[in-house]
């Protein structure tokens, strides 16, 4: 019974650790707040705000209660061991294992969604990938990846759509755009933001030489227009006749759209709706969502640059190794994680390197 009791102090000493880095006392003040101005009679009359406020009180709440409940739970069980130990009764250790074996597993969940605090952790997220050089090969290694990330957001029934395909000459795609919708989208998919390295025997490749694939993957908070300053002066928009399938209309309307913002370079295009005017706006969004990480990750050079820290420039080495041959293999070169099933990683099982990356703290950055 004294190991329980060793374990359980342990419990408790995590669970005090999470009431102070939420600022548990901080948050129940920030409640009181938002429930205060939410019953205000003019509340409702911007219904983007107050439906904000209100999705902001729900997680403070859900989070609150949780960490209180646990630590009510932990105490409750300090005093079953503490009864038992002074009783001499080891008929409850069964009951007293099974408890914490469960407060262990939900605190563990919740520790894991406290490493979630990013400003933009609890948005939508906008994942692009992009084929990397080595034509039908990268491209498929590309579809594979969209594939893989699709299946990612069916298993944790987040909403996917792709948002624009460009498919590639023999087999796979060029580049695709994916909006997900979920809570935490984005802070559990920028663990994804990197070049991805793909090592396997070439399907296409009629030795079945042994080749290396490369796709980059982007990852964007989804962003209102309100969010970042950019003059309408500084948008070119063209239209253009889409190359994809999508029949006569596409073929003989201009309804492709190419969106660059001047300034800084960056690019967004969409072909893969009818509606030149919705393609307009999801390569607008997508315009947003890059100059924001743009202006993100200027701030952090700077940070980085007054720290004395050396930034490297560019997408540079990969995140992410999935070997197929001559052994099986995926590892996340950033964590050292890795694991040996690489069909179940590329049918969406990717939870367990999504975590290990979120408690390493190496993404703190973004």
């Amino acid at each position: 019974m004294q190991e329980e009791r060793d374990r359980l102090e342990k419990l408790r000493s995590r669970i005090a650790s999470g009431l102070v880095v939420f600022d548990i006392a901080g948050k129940e003040e920030e409640i009181a707040r938002l429930e205060k101005e939410s019953a205000q009679p003019d509340f409702w009359q911007d219904q983007e705000r107050a439906q904000g406020i209100m999705r902001l009180l729900a997680e403070l709440r859900g989070t609150v209660q949780a960490l209180r409940e646990l630590e009510r739970r932990t105490a409750e069980l300090a005093e079953l061991v503490t009864l038992a130990l002074e009783e001499g009764d080891r008929s409850l250790q069964p009951e007293i294992h099974a408890e914490m074996e469960r407060v262990s597993s939900q605190l563990e969940g919740l520790e894991l969604q406290l490493t979630l605090a990013g400003e933009y952790d609890r948005r939508d997220a906008i994942l692009a990938i992009h084929a990397g050089a080595g034509g039908t090969e990268s491209q498929d290694w590309a579809e594979m990846l969209l594939r893989m990330y699709l299946r990612w957001a069916e298993r944790r029934r987040f909403k996917a759509e792709i948002l624009d395909l460009s498919p590639g000459e023999e087999a796979g795609v060029k580049s695709a755009i994916l909006e997900v919708a979920g809570d935490y989208a984005y802070g559990y998919l920028k663990s994804e933001h990197g070049v991805h390295r793909l090592v396997r025997l070439s399907p296409f490749d009629a030795d079945h030489a042994r080749h290396t694939s490369f796709a980059l993957v982007e990852v964007l908070p989804e962003v209102e227009e309100v969010e970042v300053k950019i003059e309408p002066d500084d948008l070119k928009i063209d239209a253009f006749r889409s190359s994809g399938p999508g029949g006569q209309h596409m073929q003989k309307s201009s309804t492709a759209i190419w969106v660059t913002h001047l300034p800084t370079g960056l690019v967004a295009t969409c072909q893969s709706e009818r509606s030149q005017y919705q393609n307009k706006e999801i390569a607008l969004r997508i315009i947003y969502a890059r100059f924001l990480e743009l202006e993100r990750a200027r701030k952090t050079a700077e940070k980085a640059k007054l720290k004395g820290k050396r930034i490297a420039a560019g997408w540079g080495n990969q995140i992410r190794s999935y070997v197929l041959h001559p052994y099986k293999m995926v590892k996340d070169h950033r964590t050292g994680y890795q694991v040996s099933d690489t069909a179940a990683v590329l049918d969406g099982d990717l939870d367990p390197l999504i975590e290990a990356y979120l408690r390493s703290g190496v993404g703190e950055g973004r």
